[in-house]
């Protein structure tokens, strides 16, 4: 949620930067006009109580004096009967600009490219281990490159088949080696982020609609959520609302930012809109299990804190000796609470492609505003607190981007160095019978 007070104050400059993230400046006008509509109210509902009040005293009086009230209580009867209509006003105006303001998307931050797609993306650097040399888009693609979902059915560790039969398409079974696969991904993962000094945490995979909206996922993304019939829950998209969600109206102690949470957790999303794009294989699926970072901090770390949170998920990819690119995200492609943001995209030798694996942001306060969470400055001030998030990464993502960077020419699959302790030891995954 952006800030009224600045949206008053700073109304032209904040027509541009919504213009810059494809809001109409008449969207800003009707906002603010309403805004202006509901403080006149509340102030004429303030004088009008504050009559009342002066009426009642003097009820009060004539009836202490045996004197005749009648056109005082009368006066009061109409105040009264004004207070009720205008505070009926009152609550359709909040509603009103509630419903304006909770579908504004945060403001870019001065260094995000202006742009209206992933046409202005800037890349910021890339990496890849040395047998890449550095340049993987420049690899020769041979005839047995494989994709990754081909790898894994000739392995019989991906079932899709199966998947699609029990639960509809862009589900699967990992099977075998593959699960085996995706736990030693993901416990890799987690290990590497409490190193970092990051608190792991199990959390609730069913939210109710203030931790959706807390995060910016509701009202706009409602069509994109697996709702539990009946009631105010939704299965989570991704850890970081419930991680987020975790000091909810609370106030921290200054000392103890900034705070750092990972966790693993099955992320539900119903993929709305991305018909035909990546039917086959591990990208984009209805579920699947995700690595989340999240951080609470004061304002003035929380870019250092953006920093240092890209590098923990170039630090997973690293040691995987996965070859990848950091771009900056303009504001036409950047999240809807984002003030910035990194994607971290893996190598794709079969398509010749980086995918995105991770996106880091850095929301300043605009969740902290929806879910108020605050801290005391050194003044004993309430501030509310600055958050992060960021995938640390998607799993099944990773475990496609192994399949196809460790595939060998005979069909089998190399398991990374980093891996094999996860895995008993394990060097290869080969094909086998499964029952």
């Amino acid at each position: 949620m952006l800030d009224m007070r600045y949206l008053r104050k700073n109304s032209e400059e904040a027509k541009q930067r919504l213009r810059d993230r494809g809001v109409e400046a008449e969207t800003l006008d009707q906002l603010l006009t309403l805004d202006q509509a509901r403080r006149d109210t509340i102030q004429r509902v303030e004088n009008l109580k504050a009559q009342r009040n002066e009426v009642s005293d003097k009820i009060a009086y004539a009836k202490r004096q045996k004197e005749d009230a009648s056109d005082a209580i009368a006066q009061m009867q109409q105040v009264g009967s004004d207070i009720k209509a205008l505070d009926a006003k009152q609550a359709e105006l909040d509603e009103q600009v509630n419903e304006i303001a909770a579908h504004l998307p945060n403001l870019a931050a001065s260094e995000v490219p202006v742009g209206p797609d992933e046409s202005a993306n800037v890349e910021q650097r890339k990496w890849a281990p040395a047998h890449y040399d550095n340049r993987p888009e420049a690899l020769v693609k041979t005839d047995w490159v494989k994709a990754h979902y081909d790898i894994g059915e000739a392995l019989g560790i991906l079932d899709f088949e199966r998947g699609a039969k029990v639960s509809g398409a862009r589900f699967l079974y990992y099977v075998g080696d593959g699960a085996r696969l995706e736990r030693a991904v993901y416990n890799f993962m987690l290990d590497e982020h409490r190193k970092e000094g990051y608190t792991e945490m199990i959390t609730p995979i069913v939210v109710n609609d203030s931790a959706m909206f807390g995060t910016g996922q509701y009202p706009k993304f409602q069509d994109d959520a697996y709702r539990v019939a009946g009631l105010d829950q939704t299965y989570i998209p991704t850890a970081e609302v419930p991680l987020t969600n975790y000091y909810s109206g609370e106030t921290l102690p200054a000392e103890d930012l900034p705070i750092k949470f990972t966790a693993l957790s099955p992320s539900f999303r119903k993929e709305a809109g991305s018909a035909g794009k990546d039917t086959r294989g591990l990208i984009r699926l209805h579920q699947f299990n995700k690595v989340e970072m999240v951080k609470f901090t004061k304002p003035e770390q929380s870019y250092d804190e953006l920093e240092a949170m890209t590098a923990n998920a170039e630090n997973i990819l690293q040691k995987l000796a996965l070859p990848y690119h950091v771009i900056l995200l303009s504001t036409g492609d950047m999240g809807f609470s984002a003030a910035k943001t990194y994607d971290v995209e893996v190598w794709m030798p079969q398509q010749n492609v980086y995918r995105e694996i991770s996106s880091v942001s850095n929301t300043e306060d605009f969740q902290a505003r929806r879910m108020h969470i605050t801290y005391r400055d050194e003044n004993n001030k309430l501030q509310l607190v600055h958050t992060l998030n960021g995938s640390g990464l998607a799993v099944g993502r990773t475990v496609a981007a192994i399949l196809e960077n460790y595939q060998n020419q005979d069909g089998s699959v190399t398991i990374p160095d980093v891996l094999r302790p996860y895995m008993g030891g394990q060097e290869k995954l080969e094909a086998k019978s499964h029952y």
